[in-house]
């Protein structure tokens, strides 16, 4: 298996290959565009059907949708690959290789089967590490110090095929979810690009997944974002930069204490730190310049952004700037 940690390989501007690309969100458009603009021959593209979206829940193309028309390319959106019309229809296209990246569909046998190379993905963690669908929101969540993309030959199963091409990145300290995916969407298009001409001459060396080594990615749910103050601050500090753009981490404060009228507070971001008070988890033990500094089950966590009920998100030194409800000793929930 080719294990990149940097450099770049010039890619044929005349690759005779038929592509076709499948992917859905602003990470599968990163790959796309970098086989446009590499000169690819891309005969169709894959993505989900448009969704409801916005406040007005009006049908919204995805990302991928966007730039292959804006590209001109052919779009096919099935619900699925159950019909024989579905599958006909991608074989008619001729396939020599089929690109995946988030497109949202587990693909059968039969379609994996199509193109002449086969089907291969652009999967965003370290295989055999965090298969399935959040794997830059788990690497953060579970304190991960590296992650990376993965070029695999897709086989039937989740994320269980043959490792081709691997590149890796560090996860800083202040990463959130929303930097990662940046980072990583890059470096997936960057992938793609340097194994597509290895793939062509077949110079790539298909390495098996180490099942022992495997984890689970599950998809993300809004109740994940609520925060246990007795866990310790490293951990929440992590739950907060994990969940940050989606879904936010939140908690519940009483302003005026009595109880009848606790807000939903969302927290955007935050640091841990190791220093100690003997109050109750959850308690505000000191408000700073820049951040409400608030105790846990281990080390306190200084939150500099945060979110109060119908209004934006906002530095904590803006909102202490002017009239606000924090005072010391107060409980957040």
């Amino acid at each position: 298996m080719e294990v990149l940690m940097g450099g770049e390989l010039d890619s044929s501007k005349n690759s005779p290959l038929r592509i076709v690309f499948a992917g859905t969100p602003d990470f599968a458009a990163s790959s796309l565009a970098a086989l446009i603009d590499h000169d690819y021959q891309i005969v169709g593209v894959y993505t989900q059907p448009d969704r409801p979206s916005g406040r007005g829940q009006k049908l919204t193309a995805s990302p991928v949708k966007q730039l292959a028309l804006k590209h001109q390319l052919p779009v096919y959106q099935p619900l699925n690959f159950k019909s024989e019309e579905a599958t006909q229809e991608l074989a008619d296209l001729n396939a020599d290789l089929m690109i995946v990246a988030a497109y949202g569909l587990l693909l059968p046998q039969k379609v994996l089967d199509l193109p002449k190379l086969g089907c291969i993905n652009v999967h965003a963690s370290l295989l055999p590490r965090w298969r399935g669908a959040a794997p830059i929101h788990r690497a953060l969540l579970a304190g991960d110090t590296e992650t990376g993309i993965t070029i695999m030959q897709m086989a039937l199963g989740l994320d269980t095929g043959d490792m081709l091409y691997k590149k890796h990145t560090p996860i800083y300290h202040d990463d959130t979810a929303g930097s990662l995916h940046d980072r990583l969407a890059v470096l997936g298009a960057e992938s793609l690009i340097e194994s597509l001409p290895l793939l062509e001459q077949g110079k790539l060396t298909a390495e098996i997944q180490d099942e022992g080594l495997t984890c689970y990615a599950s998809k993300l749910l809004k109740e994940e974002g609520k925060l246990n103050w007795s866990m310790s601050a490293e951990q929440l500090a992590r739950q907060i930069r994990g969940l940050n753009p989606w879904p936010v981490a939140f908690c519940h404060v009483d302003f005026d204490q009595s109880g009848a009228n606790p807000a939903n507070l969302r927290i955007w971001s935050a640091d841990s730190n190791a220093d100690h008070y003997q109050e109750e988890p959850g308690t505000l033990v000191k408000i700073e310049k820049n951040a409400l500094v608030i105790a846990t089950g281990q080390g306190t966590l200084s939150v500099t952004q945060i979110q109060l009920p119908g209004k934006k998100a906002l530095p904590v030194n803006a909102i202490l700037n002017g009239q606000h409800s924090f005072f010391e000793g107060m409980r957040f929930n």
